[in-house]
């Protein structure tokens, strides 16, 4: 009997137009500026095939080189510039919003929780992520 998995929802609001947004969280080249919880952490590499049935792969590894993993996952479902759906490995599911909000924009996250980590450890390591992601694209860092 599999039972069914709850949704943790997290946000941020950017002080950056839609645009700009989407592509900071979208594009390898600044995903690897913001990718990691914390501080100890980083994000080598990534690369985002962004259509449908494409694989998104990003590499978090320690700094101090003791434990590293690709996140992976394919895309299900992708309005340009809105929104877009993945499914990760396990069968658990993403969906990532951009809303424009007079100057600013809000990202929302919506992911399937797992089974493993308290779903307080997993909301606050995907949100610290997402703060990382609004601190880098409100940066002016990157084109």
């Amino acid at each position: 009997m599999q039972m069914e998995s709850s949704k943790i929802v997290i946000h941020t609001n950017v002080s950056v137009d839609k645009q700009k947004a989407w592509d900071y969280y979208t594009r390898p080249e600044h995903i690897t500026k913001w990718n990691y919880a914390s501080d100890d952490w980083f994000c080598p590499r990534a690369s985002n095939d962004m259509r449908v049935g494409g694989k998104y792969i990003a590499r978090m590894e320690s700094k101090d080189g003791t434990i590293g993993f690709d996140f992976e996952a394919v895309y299900n479902d992708i309005t340009d510039g809105e929104d877009f759906l993945y499914t990760m490995p396990d069968g658990r599911q993403v969906k990532v919003t951009f809303q424009s909000d007079e100057d600013k924009t809000i990202v929302t996250v919506a992911f399937d929780a797992e089974a493993i980590n308290p779903i307080d450890l997993q909301r606050s390591g995907w949100q610290a992520i997402l703060d990382n992601y609004k601190a880098y694209a409100e940066s002016g860092k990157g084109r």
